[in-house]
């Protein structure tokens, strides 16, 4: 009995896919281009997110055969999606950004906070603050200010919410690599955040 493409798994479709089954690669697009919509929006920008996602869905749909079912099939979507967007703003960089690192903590040579704000003292929960709509632009801001090293990771990690070792997978890094990548851009973007002016926030 053929399952219906609905109630297929996302493998299986791919499967379909490759072998021709265009209906199967339409639903998986269905499944999938809202977030990978959101991803390309937070790893370029909303301008060029279109283009990007029409490009994305293109090298899928290009490399199916090269899905091997070794890892899920989100996971390669994702790690496809992420080497796309990184090749756009690399192929469409319009001005280079300010780099985040002066709202880093400072240390002294005996290794204790020195002139670190004292903004750092207070609590928050970075993706609550990025949820706020009167933050958003400034949040957008800070997001493309980030490294890519730093971005890529963040954005799979807490705004896609991925497990840590998925986004390993799809970065080809260790997990532990994650987790420090994900560290530092949560104190570069909680030290930009917490710098702007109180009626800003």
């Amino acid at each position: 009995m053929v399952v219906p493409h609905v109630d297929a798994s996302d493998e299986t479709l791919a499967a379909r896919a490759a072998r021709g089954d265009d209906r199967a690669f339409d639903v998986l697009m269905e499944r999938y281009q809202a977030r990978v919509y959101r991803l390309a929006c937070r790893l370029t920008n909303d301008t060029d997110a279109g283009d990007v996602v029409q490009d994305a869905f293109l090298q899928v749909y290009q490399h199916l055969n090269s899905f091997r079912g070794d890892a899920r099939f989100s996971t390669w979507l994702y790690r496809v999606a992420t080497n796309v967007c990184l090749m756009w703003r690399r192929a469409h960089a319009r001005r280079p950004t300010e780099p985040l690192n002066a709202f880093l903590p400072q240390f002294d040579s005996h290794g204790t906070h020195a002139q670190t704000p004292v903004y750092f003292d207070r609590t928050m929960h970075l993706e609550e603050r990025l949820d706020r709509e009167h933050l958003a632009a400034a949040a957008r801001d800070a997001l493309a200010r980030l490294p890519e090293l730093y971005r890529h990771a963040f954005v799979l990690r807490d705004l896609e919410e991925l497990p840590t070792e998925e986004v390993a997978e799809i970065l080809g890094v260790k997990a532990a690599t994650v987790r420090q990548r994900v560290h530092r851009a949560r104190l570069l973007l909680r030290g930009f955040l917490n710098a702007l002016p109180e009626e800003s926030r």
